[in-house]
């Protein structure tokens, strides 16, 4: 096991023998159109299963509610009214204010310092659609990947965190591990349990790695043969971009500026920031809101990162409490001497 936080290389601290340039996506919800060609593409390169019989949920026209073991991708729909668009302005405008936080190897013309920002908003819509595809964050540190306790949870080449089906025993440690929700055991996508093979509800089809930990692989199949993973392949938008992360995050700074200048003071970056408590992501978003309105951890820190504080209270009880017993026992010893 590497570090437990803080900036890092996750390849250098799996030990692989050939190192790779970290992959990862950048996720431009501003130009987001919603139409779930990724969510498409990524079950059927991956052959998952759907999530449970098909109904509608009433909210909005998001059918597929949450990332989950069977649904790797997920584009959330999010209505929003004038009142609430200016204040996403405003505290975009005051983050602007405070500086974005600097990102190690980021080109320093990209820092906002360097040209007056103009931070006019341009004419408020009454209404607007937020868009946003979210997927597994492959974080420097992974707390499911820490917390695994039987290996099945694997750091790839490629910096990315891949479940190894054959090795995970369905424990659930990595579900609890992860601090976005993401992980999440397989089981047929039905309130009432199955009582036997061929009696499900809905008639689905079988359901494979059923009890199973599973999420996003970044399709570590095909970065193996130097391919785009699928749902980056299909988006028509190019909101999902895909490469290595430095210039994933690059462009993603790029992008903000140049919002900025168009007066969208709301745009803002999640994810890119090394020094947040999952050493940033390999996924990193564009906002336009704050990340609860998306239903992200504003702060999401990874529950290893205390291990050695936690470690060190723990020592100092046992030292106290050995102290104490050696006290005890020399007392003893002096009043059997009286």
């Amino acid at each position: 096991m590497g570090q437990l936080s803080g900036p890092t290389d996750p390849s250098a601290d799996a030990h692989w023998p050939i190192h790779e340039p970290r992959r990862g996506f950048f996720t431009d919800t501003s130009i987001c159109i919603g139409c779930k060609a990724c969510e498409v593409a990524c079950k059927e390169w991956n052959h998952n299963p759907r999530d449970g019989d098909l109904e509608f949920t009433g909210m909005s026209y998001d059918n597929s509610v949450s990332l989950g073991a069977s649904t790797w991708r997920h584009v959330a729909f999010i209505e929003q009214d004038q009142e609430r668009i200016e204040q996403a302005r405003t505290s975009g405008a005051a983050l602007v204010g405070l500086g974005m936080p600097s990102i190690r190897g980021a080109e320093p013309a990209a820092e906002p310092a360097a040209e007056p920002v103009d931070t006019t908003p341009p004419d408020t819509p009454e209404f607007r659609w937020l868009m946003s595809s979210d997927v597994c964050k492959h974080c420097t540190h992974a707390g499911c990947l820490d917390v695994c306790p039987t290996g099945a949870m694997m750091r790839t080449e490629f910096g990315t965190v891949v479940v190894q089906a054959d090795v995970c025993n369905g424990c659930g440690t990595c579900v609890a591990g992860c601090p976005f929700g993401v992980v999440e055991r397989r089981s047929d996508g039905t309130v009432a349990p199955t009582t036997g093979v061929g009696d499900r509800k809905g008639e689905q089809p079988e359901v494979p790695n059923k009890g199973i930990a599973q999420k996003c692989t970044l399709c570590y199949d095909r970065l193996r043969d130097d391919q785009t993973p699928a749902c980056a392949q299909t988006c028509p938008t190019t909101s999902i971009s895909f490469g290595e992360r430095e210039d994933m995050v690059a462009k993603a700074h790029e992008r903000v500026a140049q919002l900025h200048a168009e007066g969208m003071t709301e745009a803002r970056l999640y994810g890119a920031n090394p020094n947040d408590g999952v050493g940033g992501t390999g996924s990193v978003f564009l906002l336009l809101d704050e990340p609860e309105v998306y239903g992200l951890p504003p702060d999401p820190r990874v529950p290893t990162a205390d291990l050695p504080e936690m470690y060190k209270r723990a020592g100092l009880a046992v030292a106290t409490m050995a102290a104490a017993v050696a006290v005890s026992f020399v007392g003893a010893w002096k009043d059997r001497r009286r």
